[in-house]
């Protein structure tokens, strides 16, 4: 399938796949449609919450490592131990890594050896990528998860159900339902209808959020 490398409005880049009119990230700027949906509505939410010493979190995509690193200069900035499991079936190609300006979008240009460590950690291993974060990239299909209350957030980023349906249905709700610890949180840009039942009918409640720019809404799905 093809892929091309397109600039986003907030002047960071995104993987767009001509094909399914698809990409990785919001057209309408990659770094802070991540920051909102993933960091402002889950990360904070859930520290505003409860202290914690240590926090496990599952992104489902790990894609272009975006969320990744973004919450990787949040526990650096919070002195907060984060636990960081990505999942991905298809990984981004290095080549295409060097493509992304996330670090300069995020005017974090002297942290850029970061985000090139996280894409050059192997994969079934934990890797330490600094003192306050340690990533486990799996490469496998989503439905493979198997995980039991290990985490206390989930970033939930696959392609939308507009072109891969299967990645958003009661099974695969179910499959994080069971990931996450009590009181957990899941956070997504997708904010269907459809999405939304999935969730109630896996046992979340489920809340209707204000989305970010150029999108009116995403859901937060907790696990009481």
């Amino acid at each position: 399938m093809e892929r091309k490398i397109i600039k986003t409005a907030d002047g960071s880049v995104t993987i767009h796949l001509p094909e399914w009119n698809e990409q990785y990230h919001s057209k309408h700027g990659a770094v802070q449609e991540a920051r909102h949906v993933f960091l402002k509505m889950g990360l904070f939410r859930i520290i505003e919450k409860k202290k914690f010493s240590e926090l496990s979190i599952l992104e489902i995509g790990f894609g272009t490592g975006l969320n990744a690193f973004l919450t990787y200069l949040e526990a650096e900035r919070l002195n907060l131990n984060i636990n960081y499991t990505g999942v991905e079936a298809y990984p981004v190609a290095l080549e295409e890594v060097k493509l992304l300006n996330y670090p300069e979008a995020a005017q974090v240009e002297h942290r850029a050896s970061f985000f090139q460590k996280m894409h050059e950690a192997p994969w079934e291993k934990p890797a330490e990528i600094s003192p306050y974060f340690r990533l486990n990239k799996q490469q496998k299909k989503f439905s493979e998860i198997r995980d039991d209350e290990l985490y206390d957030l989930i970033y939930f980023d696959a392609f939308g159900a507009r072109v891969q349906p299967e990645l958003w249905t009661r099974e695969i709700f179910d499959l994080m339902f069971k990931a996450l610890r009590s009181g957990g949180v899941l956070v997504t840009y997708a904010a269907k209808g459809s999405v939304r039942r999935a969730m109630l009918a896996s046992g979340f409640q489920v809340e209707k959020l204000p989305g970010p720019p150029g999108k009116r809404e995403m859901l937060r799905a907790v696990k009481l």
